[in-house]
């Protein structure tokens, strides 16, 4: 029996969250997909929360933005938005270096602020060295994992 394809293993992933946070995180990569022609997605579902990276190259290193689905929202992270101007103060986190914006749905992604921030980082990312066909990748799928499912209170 040959192995899933990437993308029904994506699908697979999505189908743990309740639905409404799993129609807005495959809306949001699609959308950042479209954003970022050439790139390559790369597929981490872990123990916290389904993790989609995008970069320029097939290198994790390289990411710049990554989407993380959580049992109750999900987020577009900046992987150097501590870095990033931010004068909307639209950014959350204090670390280092990671900052990000809560999505309610992957619309956010076309309000002005976002697409400005999305552009500042690109704008730094390595570039891509010819044009290439975008990538969708299946990096790790943790055995373990918490409830993607918020526990009803």
């Amino acid at each position: 029996m040959p192995a899933p394809s990437a993308k029904s293993t994506l699908e697979q992933s999505f189908r743990k969250y309740p639905p409404a946070i799993a129609a807005t995180g495959r809306a949001a990569v699609t959308k950042m997909q479209r954003i970022l022609p050439g790139w390559t997605a790369m597929v981490y579902d872990n123990y916290n929360a389904l993790v989609v990276g995008f970069s320029p190259t097939d290198r994790p290193s390289d990411a710049i933005y990554s989407l993380a689905l959580y049992p109750r929202w999900v987020n577009l992270f900046f992987l150097q938005g501590a870095f990033l101007k931010d004068p909307h103060r639209i950014l959350k986190g204090g670390g280092k270096w990671v900052r990000s914006v809560r999505l309610e749905s992957a619309a956010d992604l076309d309000r002005p602020e976002i697409r400005a921030l999305i552009a500042e980082a690109r704008a730094d990312a390595p570039p891509l060295k010819r044009p290439r066909r975008a990538a969708l990748v299946i990096r790790s799928i943790s055995a373990k994992q918490r409830p993607r499912r918020p526990r009803e209170t």
